[in-house]
């Protein structure tokens, strides 16, 4: 059932991304040809008026087909047919409809953290040491233990309240804890309850005093783990209540910051083997949001919220066939006050599209390589 609603919850971004581009082109006369979720070829279709709406065989986005949006095309279509084709509209119709599909996504996103926010459907959720670490500003984790298993390795060395200052004798956040005790290595094969080849170094404030401690971490091979732990659970946070103009503020900054940072992190990407390995495909994307589903609906709705503002970002990059790479064009057009060639259209999107597919692929074998332990 959880990945039942998670793939519904990615099926309904993806619908409503294009139902943003296809309700703006009809609004401004734009003729729309196809209506399609997921890519050809063709599974099913049905025909309304001009319209095809149509579900392809492979579920990697979807799309929107306007009659005209390779200017070539233009020139062989009849006369009331080529007045409505998105070539023959002004470039700030063609930037509206463009812009219409990412900015359905932030609106998604926005309003999801917003009600989640506004209602408190993640206070008190303490987040289990490699599972689910707590989102950055809609749930801000503290670093301290909240509780320690009974038989696992950190029982008998943490105490609940004891905080993490540092792993590894480096300093971390709740996140990074989590990360650098898991890439420690069991001495042989990653089986359940194999110990760690050498142990998490922990420096913890206790009290007045700062207190290291060393844990041979043992590997988790619960499904929704995979990873070394020490068997504990970071405290939840305290409880806050935001009103709805103080959780439209809050999740107006959130957009910002992850809006930033994914951009940012893209082009850290590019340039760092440590940064590439963090990168997610669509598979590992879906594993987060299943485990968000099942640990209940206020973190499902952050996730989906995360998911859905990514989207828009990345169809805004600046290249053929994204959204992003239709804005640059028309704005472009409209600045020089004659049209670009298709040619260098595309010659420029291509560097940026060789790019962008370097680290799908790279996304894909990083999820590869977590899902085989």
């Amino acid at each position: 059932m959880n990945w039942l609603l998670t793939i519904l919850g990615i099926m309904a971004l993806i619908v409503l991304h294009e139902a943003g581009h296809f309700a703006v082109a009809k609004a401004v006369g734009m003729r729309v040809e196809r209506f399609s979720l997921f890519f050809p070829p063709k599974l099913a279709g049905i025909k309304r008026g001009e319209t095809e709406y149509m579900i392809g065989a492979i579920p990697a986005g979807g799309y929107v087909k306007i009659t005209g949006m390779n200017p070539e095309e233009i020139e062989g279509l009849p006369p009331e047919v080529a007045r409505r084709a998105y070539y023959s509209q002004p470039p700030w119709k063609r930037i509206v409809v463009i812009l219409a599909g990412p900015g359905v996504n932030l609106l998604i996103a926005f309003v999801l953290f917003w009600a989640v926010l506004f209602a408190g459907s993640l206070n008190g959720a303490a987040t289990l040491e490699g599972v689910n670490p707590g989102l950055r500003t809609l749930e801000p984790m503290t670093a301290s233990i909240g509780a320690v298993q009974r038989g696992m390795p950190a029982a008998g060395e943490l105490r609940r309240g004891d905080r993490i200052v540092a792993v590894d004798g480096r300093p971390v956040t709740v996140g990074g804890a989590v990360e650098a005790i898991s890439s420690h290595r069991c001495a042989g094969v990653a089986v359940e309850g194999c110990r760690g080849r050498t142990p998490v170094i922990l420096t913890v404030r206790r009290g007045a005093r700062v207190v290291k401690l060393s844990i041979v971490p043992r590997y988790n091979a619960d499904r929704e783990v995979r990873r070394m732990v020490l068997g504990f659970q970071f405290a939840a946070p305290p409880v806050k209540s935001f009103g709805a103009l103080a959780a439209a503020g809050a999740s107006a900054r959130e957009l910002w910051a992850m809006t930033t940072q994914t951009f940012s992190g893209l082009a850290k990407a590019l340039t760092s083997a440590k940064q590439r390995h963090q990168i997610s495909s669509i598979v590992g994307i879906s594993q987060v949001t299943e485990q968000a589903v099942a640990s209940g609906a206020g973190r499902a709705l952050v996730v989906i919220g995360y998911v859905s503002l990514v989207l828009a970002v990345l169809n805004l990059l600046p290249f053929l066939p994204l959204d992003g790479g239709h804005v640059l064009w028309a704005a472009a057009e409209k600045l020089r006050g004659r049209r670009v060639s298709l040619t260098a259209m595309w010659r420029f999107s291509s560097v940026g599209i060789a790019l962008l597919l370097f680290l799908v692929v790279n996304g894909f074998s990083n999820d590869i390589g977590r899902l085989g332990g």
